[in-house]
C-alpha cells in the first residue's frame, strides 16, 4: 500500500529537520514524512568526520531561529552541532518522522489527482509514497563523491592519501608528515587540528583565499545570555551577527580594496615577522567572489607561528613515491595528503522530475524566489546563503512554504506553479559566485532571472520582508483547483 501525506520533506539535516518544525509549528494538522538517504540525522554534519571539522559561520545564524544556541562558542565543533539538530528533532518528535535510508530517486506529478508520487530505493527495493507538496531540503552537495583533480602519478605515492568527506576512522596522524591540498574552508580548518599531533602539516595551496579570525567565543552574546537569559539574548545576538555580516559583505563589495586591506593588515599581526604575507595571503579576487574562511582566535595563524604548519603557494607537477613534486622544482615529502580539493554539487540531490508526463530539465527552469521551479507545481527547494549563513534563508524558504500551504487551504486550491511568461526577464546565473565547486556544476541548475521575483538576492533583511511578508499571489505564483473527477462529474449531471 502506497503512503500519502500531505507534505513529504527529503533530508533529515539542517534544513530537513528545520522545515519539519515549522511544519508541525504552522500547520499541526498536516501530515508528513520525511525520507533520509543515510542512516542518521544530520546530513552535512554527520557525513563529515575529519579533524577539527566546525561551522564557518557563526551559530547564532546557523542555528534556528526558532531554538537557541546555547553553548558558549559561537564557532562551534562538528559534533556539537550535530548534537543540536538531533535535539532539536528529539524535542519536537520530527524522528518519529523520519524514514532512514530512503534515497528518493524521482518524483512524478499529476495535474489530475494533484499529487506527487515519489520512488524511492529502500534495502535495495524500490517504495513508493505520495504527497500533496514536495519540499526538498537535500542541499546541494553530492554525498558519495567529493572532487579530485586528475593527479599525475598519484597511484605511485606511498603513503595514504585521503579526501576529507571520506575519513577513515582508523587515520592515526600522530608524528606524520601531512600535505593538505587545497586553501578552502575544509583546509584551513584541517590544517590546524592536524597539526597538534602531526610531525608537520603543510598547506599546499594553488592561490591564496582570503582568511579571517574571530573569536571562538561571542562574549557579547555570553553577557547577555548570563544577563537576561537565553530566549531573549538569542534574537538581540542573532541580529547583531546578521547586521555584522550584511555591513561587511555590502562593505566589501562597495570598498573591495578597503576591505582586501583591514584583512591583510589583520593577517600581519598574527603571523611571523617578515612572513611573505603577500604570497600565500593575497589572493587575486576580490572579497567575497569566494567565500571568505574563518579561523577561531586565528588557530591556522598560531600553527605557522609555532612552526607547526606551513603554507606553501604552488602547483602540482606530480606525486611521487614519497610525496609530491611541485612546477616549481620545490619537493614536499609526506605520509599523509589530504586532497582538500572541493566538493561536488548535485542538484536537488539527484531527483528526476516529471509533470503530467513531461520530465523536467532543471536547468532550463527558472528559479522563482531562489526556491521553487517555474512550471513544476507543489514543489519547493532550499539553498542557502553563500554569503552569510545557510539556515538564515533555509527558515526564510520554511516560513514562506508555510504561507504557502496556508494560503492553498484557505482559497480551496490544491495547486500552486511560479510561471514565467514575461519576455523581459533575462537568465542569470543561481549562484553569482565564483568558487570552483560552484563553476564546476553551476549548469546544472535552474537559472535565475533578471527581476523580482526571479532574482536571486543574497540580503537576508530584503529576503525577509519579502517571504515573510511579501504577497502570495503575486502574478507569477498561479493557483487552480483540480478538475473533479469525471465519474462525479457525470452523476452531478
Amino acid at each position: 500500500m502506497t503512503e500519502h501525506v500531505d507534505v513529504l520533506i527529503v533530508g533529515a539535516g539542517l534544513s530537513g529537520i528545520g522545515a519539519a518544525h515549522h511544519l508541525q509549528e504552522a500547520l499541526p494538522g498536516k501530515t508528513y514524512t520525511i525520507l533520509e538517504a543515510r542512516e542518521a540525522i544530520g546530513g552535512t554534519w554527520d557525513l563529515f568526520r575529519y579533524p577539527g571539522v566546525r561551522s564557518d559561520s557563526d551559530m547564532h545564524t546557523l542555528g534556528y531561529r526558532f531554538r537557541p544556541w546555547t553553548q558558549a562558542k559561537a564557532i562551534a565543533d562538528g559534533p556539537s552541532i550535530l548534537r543540536y539538530i538531533r535535539d532539536t528533532a528529539a524535542e519536537a518528535g520530527i524522528d518519529r518522522h523520519i524514514r532512514f535510508g530512503h534515497r528518493v530517486v524521482g518524483a512524478s506529478w499529476s495535474g489530475e489527482d494533484a499529487r506527487w508520487t515519489v520512488e524511492a530505493i529502500h534495502d535495495g527495493e524500490p517504495v513508493r509514497y505520495t504527497c500533496g507538496f514536495l519540499y526538498a531540503c537535500s542541499g546541494y552537495y553530492r554525498y558519495d563523491a567529493g572532487h579530485l583533480p586528475d593527479f599525475p602519478g598519484i597511484e605511485r605515492f606511498g603513503g595514504t592519501v585521503v579526501h576529507p568527506q571520506h575519513w577513515p576512522e582508523d587515520l592515526d596522524h600522530t608524528g606524520k608528515r601531512v600535505v593538505v591540498i587545497g586553501s578552502g574552508a575544509t583546509a584551513v580548518t584541517l590544517v590546524p587540528a592536524m597539526a597538534h599531533e602531526a610531525a608537520h602539516v603543510t598547506m599546499l595551496q594553488r592561490s591564496p583565499t582570503y582568511i579571517m579570525s574571530l573569536p571562538a567565543q561571542d562574549a557579547i552574546a555570553n553577557t547577555l545570555r548570563r544577563l537576561i537569559g537565553d530566549r531573549r539574548a538569542y534574537p538581540i545576538v542573532r541580529w547583531k551577527n546578521i547586521t555584522a555580516v550584511t555591513l561587511f559583505y555590502r562593505l566589501s563589495r562597495r570598498r573591495p580594496g578597503l576591505v582586501r586591506s583591514i584583512i591583510r593588515k589583520a593577517a600581519i599581526r598574527r603571523l611571523p615577522p617578515g612572513y611573505d604575507v603577500d604570497t600565500h595571503f593575497k589572493p587575486r579576487y576580490r572579497p567575497w567572489d569566494q567565500r571568505v574562511c574563518i579561523v577561531p582566535d586565528g588557530d591556522l595563524y598560531t600553527a605557522i607561528r609555532e612552526g607547526r604548519a606551513s603554507v606553501v603557494t604552488d602547483r602540482i607537477a606530480e606525486f611521487t613515491e614519497t610525496g609530491l613534486r611541485l612546477e616549481s622544482g620545490t619537493e614536499l615529502d609526506a605520509d599523509i595528503v589530504v586532497t582538500a580539493t572541493g566538493l561536488r554539487l548535485l542538484v536537488l540531490g539527484g531527483i528526476r522530475l516529471t509533470v503530467d508526463g513531461r520530465e523536467i530539465a532543471v536547468p532550463e527552469t527558472m528559479a522563482y524566489k531562489g526556491m521553487m521551479l517555474s512550471g513544476v507545481p507543489n514543489f519547493a527547494f532550499t539553498i542557502g546563503y553563500t554569503n552569510a549563513s545557510w539556515t538564515l534563508k533555509a527558515d526564510l524558504v520554511s516560513e514562506y512554504v508555510m504561507r504557502l500551504l496556508r494560503h492553498l487551504d484557505a482559497h480551496g486550491h490544491d495547486q500552486c506553479v511560479p510561471v514565467n511568461d514575461d519576455p523581459t526577464v533575462t537568465e542569470a546565473p543561481l549562484l553569482d559566485f565564483q568558487a570552483g565547486y560552484v563553476l564546476r556544476s553551476i549548469e546544472e541548475f535552474p537559472k535565475a532571472g533578471s527581476r523580482t521575483p526571479w532574482r536571486l538576492r543574497t540580503s537576508y533583511p530584503r529576503d525577509l520582508v519579502d517571504l515573510r511578508y511579501g504577497p502570495i499571489d503575486d502574478g507569477a505564483m498561479r493557483f487552480s483547483r483540480r478538475a473533479a473527477p469525471r465519474e462525479a462529474a457525470d452523476r452531478s449531471a
